[in-house]
């Protein structure tokens, strides 16, 4: 499996942001996708994850109601639409794709064996 993020960026709070993970070698049938985000001097943490294209959605709790993950099967694609954006959400955000990653996105995810390169997004306030 190959996970490359893009759509990092700077932008003001209160903003929103897209960010986008291109897979190869993915599918629902063998792995969930998520989200996590590592903020300087903290701890991993996770974002959000789904188990299916349908349903399957689960969001931590500092994102949730703000952030919206989604994938387009015609792209092998996920998403992460982030809105409302605060400065606390400032933090490298990478793709992650495992069987176990909607249980690894309640910790730090150290179980998950598919990472993407990561993305900066820094929100000014």
């Amino acid at each position: 499996v190959q996970l490359v993020e893009s759509g990092g960026g700077l932008v003001q709070a209160g903003g929103s942001l897209r960010l986008s993970c291109a897979t190869s070698g993915f599918t629902f049938d063998d792995y969930a996708i998520g989200w996590f985000r590592q903020a300087p001097g903290k701890e991993r943490e996770g974002v959000a994850c789904m188990t299916d294209v349908d349903s399957g959605r689960y969001y931590t709790d500092p994102v949730k109601g703000r952030f919206t993950i989604s994938y387009d099967n015609a792209k092998n694609t996920v998403y992460l639409q982030m809105n409302s954006l605060k400065p606390e959400d400032t933090a490298v955000y990478y793709c992650a794709a495992d069987i176990t990653v909607c249980t690894a996105v309640i910790g730090t995810g150290d179980s998950v064996d598919y990472w993407g390169q990561g993305t900066q997004v820094t929100v000014s306030s």
